[in-house]
């Protein structure tokens, strides 16, 4: 064990599991309330592919990478902000509070913890998808339509969402190609509107993306078929990043994300959670400011208790 784990206390105000932009926001909130806090990180944010963040205000096109080094940076000028890299692969209730079990062995004890734990995609088996993905295979119009406006775009998401999505790609200016693998299964109503917006359907089965470094090239189908687009949008399946909200008995929405109230609350007494892992709209904005919420609320608690 290094000595800069060996220096960490075990005890903590609070625990957040996560470093990415909503644990980080969180851990600013924190630090700045004098609050002992540790961030744990494993060191694998879900837009690690991702050239450029789009639509946070003051930080336009910014690489990812460049936005969470800014932001460790500003967080060492608090001195009971404290890092350690590694998974949290477990976490215990105790009577007043909470222990995490690292993947290395190390315990660390704090009376809150704030999950900030994120998402995992489910990517499908096709050969280019990966590679592209967070580059030209894309997740959000807001994140990176922009860049794509104008342009032959695909689609590819279960019903509902693609039509949801393809409306908001319309605006864009997008020629729109939906790649369905089942034959329609949109109704009358929704296929006059997609026609409408002069929007295919394509009912074969992607095989491969052809691209270069991520950037897409042409798509093959299984008929042989190829068709050449500048970008495709995805509405991905997910599952989260961590086991931990589970073991600590977080309740769930349908959609598969943790249940909080406005103030960033679980349905677990001194378990908060904000960013990818409980709100739908995925963004580096929404993290910051769910992060900033969950900070701020588990040092009221903690001042309340003690008041």
């Amino acid at each position: 064990m290094s000595n800069h784990h060996m220096e960490k206390s075990k005890n903590y105000d609070v625990v957040i599991i996560g470093g990415s932009y909503a644990g980080l926001s969180a851990a600013l909130a924190l630090g700045r309330s004098l609050r002992k806090t540790l961030i744990v990180d494993a060191g694998d944010p879900c837009n690690k592919q991702t050239p450029h963040s789009h639509n946070f205000l003051t930080q336009d096109g910014k690489p990812p990478s460049e936005i969470a080094t800014v932001a460790k940076q500003q967080l060492l000028n608090y001195d009971r902000v404290e890092f350690v890299d590694g998974v949290a692969i477990k976490a215990d209730i105790l009577e007043n509070g909470f222990l995490v079990h690292m993947g290395s062995g190390e315990a660390f004890e704090g009376k809150r913890i704030i999950l900030a734990t994120g998402i995992k995609d489910t990517m499908p088996e096709i050969p280019g998808f990966k590679e592209c993905w967070g580059i030209s295979v894309i997740h959000c119009p807001y994140c990176h339509g922009y860049e794509y406006r104008g342009n032959k775009v695909g689609l590819i998401a279960p019903p509902e969402k693609a039509f949801h999505l393809a409306s908001l790609l319309v605006n864009l200016g997008n020629d729109i190609t939906l790649l369905q693998e089942e034959p329609s299964s949109f109704d009358k109503e929704q296929l006059k509107t997609l026609h409408k917006h002069n929007i295919t359907i394509l009912n074969h089965e992607v095989v491969s993306i052809e691209h270069k470094n991520g950037y897409l090239e042409q798509v093959r189908f299984d008929n042989g078929d190829r068709i050449k687009l500048s970008a495709i949008y995805a509405g991905l399946p997910f599952g989260q990043s961590s086991s931990i909200p589970m073991d600590l008995g977080c309740a769930f929405n349908e959609q598969g994300y943790i249940q909080t109230d406005h103030f960033q609350k679980t349905s677990v007494p001194g378990v908060f959670a904000c960013g990818d892992n409980c709100i739908p709209m995925r963004s580096v904005a929404q993290a910051v400011a769910s992060g900033n919420i969950a900070g701020a609320m588990a040092n009221m608690e903690l001042s309340q208790e003690s008041f």
